[in-house]
């Protein structure tokens, strides 16, 4: 048996274009990402970014083999066969299931996850689940209802879900909005550890230190188009991109 090609890219984005009516989203929007890759997504509003994402994670359809992960054409499959190929997102607004604990909040994930493996038990399940949640300092509330978490406890519970899925490219939409500086480290130390549990992680963020801390790449998108991509610091000395945040 031939062993799998590690050189080879984890995703692989080729000529996308995405149109809402005759408004054009994404155009012609091509990009390799590597295996375990810590890689960033910035632009000002309204630049594509969400649309990408959407269009990674199957929210969007595109057009054909726009998308290739793991080898695999996924263009036209749906939303949860992607999560169960290995793409999982978080969401910038955390909407937790607010009649269950936080524990149970991951269950649904998992059980989701295993639904194909019938061996899976569910105390093997819960064992996952609180090892999860001990990973992201969120032990001590796994009994806790899950509106009694504060604001960078459900960003760190919205992290925990996505992981549950078992992932192996993991979108993070914004997990740092509005959270002071210390919880914006907490937040980033947490992405950061994922690159040891070989997961290669797409960060959307505003905080720029955030961005030049964690990627090893950074993509800018600007009206749909990619206008910059490289390593952090020379993005950002860009001077496309500095005028799509700053202005001309």
């Amino acid at each position: 048996m031939t062993p799998p090609d590690t050189s080879a890219p984890l995703l692989q984005i080729s000529g996308l274009t995405k149109r809402f009516g005759g408004f054009t989203a994404l155009d012609n929007v091509s990009v390799d990402i590597r295996p375990g890759e810590r890689f960033g997504l910035i632009g000002p509003n309204g630049s594509g970014k969400t649309t990408l994402i959407n269009c990674i994670s199957g929210a969007f359809r595109t057009e054909a083999r726009t998308v290739v992960f793991r080898g695999e054409d996924i263009t036209q499959l749906p939303a949860h066969v992607r999560t169960r190929r290995g793409i999982a997102r978080s969401f910038q607004i955390p909407r937790p299931f607010k009649s269950m604990t936080v524990v149970e909040n991951l269950m649904v994930a998992l059980d989701f996850a295993v639904a194909t493996d019938p061996l899976v038990s569910a105390a093997h399940r819960h064992e996952t689940a609180m090892s999860i949640l001990a990973g992201m300092g969120l032990a001590s509330k796994a009994d806790a209802s899950a509106t009694t978490l504060s604001q960078v406890e459900l960003r760190k519970m919205e992290l925990a879900r996505a992981m549950a899925t078992r992932p192996k490219l993991l979108i993070s939409d914004e997990a740092m909005a509005g959270l002071s500086s210390s919880e914006v480290d907490e937040v980033l130390d947490l992405l950061m550890s994922l690159a040891d549990q070989d997961i290669t992680v797409i960060m959307i963020e505003h905080i720029m230190q955030a961005v030049m801390r964690f990627s090893q790449r950074v993509m800018c998108l600007d009206a749909g188009k990619i206008i910059a991509i490289g390593a952090p610091s020379e993005v950002m000395a860009n001077q496309r991109v500095q005028e799509a945040y700053l202005g001309t």
